[in-house]
């Protein structure tokens, strides 16, 4: 199975390449429309700012909706997550994917930002994607704003940081989470099986 990992220059992209590859995937960095295309699922990876995000992906960004239109899963990591909403407040306000109703604002004062390192994932929904999940399991962080989503059914699992924020989201064929899973071990690596699962139906 085909995973077109998206490179807008910005995230990890070869660490999340080889969790993919070891999650069962095939992986492929990218940002050529036809592999988007050819894939049986993408990944929107990232590491950055919001507005340098959306500025690279213009580019492929009518062929991502257009996909995602189609049925096809996606994975948002991170800022991943974050471009899937209809804008962010992160130096100013920019306009995301739209593909999820919901701003991305910035943790609250009074706490460090980044927010780095380990937390707890708090599971609210079970689906498919968080099957055999531990409850409260933790996951690998390194963010400074969140998405804050319109509709709360899409949040799968929160997370405490000063606020509780959505950790996991889904809106199939939209999967996505705050944390980063490929630097999670075990229990992020469950998480990509998930994923790949999904899109192998």
């Amino acid at each position: 199975m085909k995973v077109a990992v998206v490179d807008y220059g910005m995230g990890n992209l070869r660490g999340v390449k080889l969790a993919i590859e070891r999650a069962g995937g095939r992986a492929v960095i990218t940002n050529d429309p036809a592999e988007v295309t050819e894939a049986d699922a993408i990944v929107l990876p990232g590491v950055g700012a919001f507005k340098d995000a959306m500025e690279r992906l213009r580019s492929i960004e009518e062929v991502v909706k257009d996909q995602i239109r189609a049925g096809k899963p996606l994975l948002g990591i991170c800022l991943g997550l974050q471009l899937l909403f209809t804008e962010s407040m992160e130096g100013g306000l920019h306009r995301g994917l739209d593909l999820l109703k919901g701003r991305v604002v910035k943790l609250p004062a009074g706490v460090k930002v980044p927010h780095m390192g380990w937390n707890k994932v708090n599971i609210a929904k079970w689906t498919r994607f968080v099957e055999d999940l531990p409850q409260g399991a933790y996951m690998y962080f390194v963010h400074s704003f969140y998405a804050d989503p319109l509709n709360k059914d899409v949040v799968l699992a929160t997370t405490e940081y000063g606020v509780e924020f959505p950790s996991i989201v889904e809106a199939d064929p939209l999967y996505a989470t705050q944390f980063h899973p490929e630097k999670s071990g075990k229990t992020g690596l469950k998480l990509l099986r998930n994923f790949i699962s999904i899109a192998k139906r």
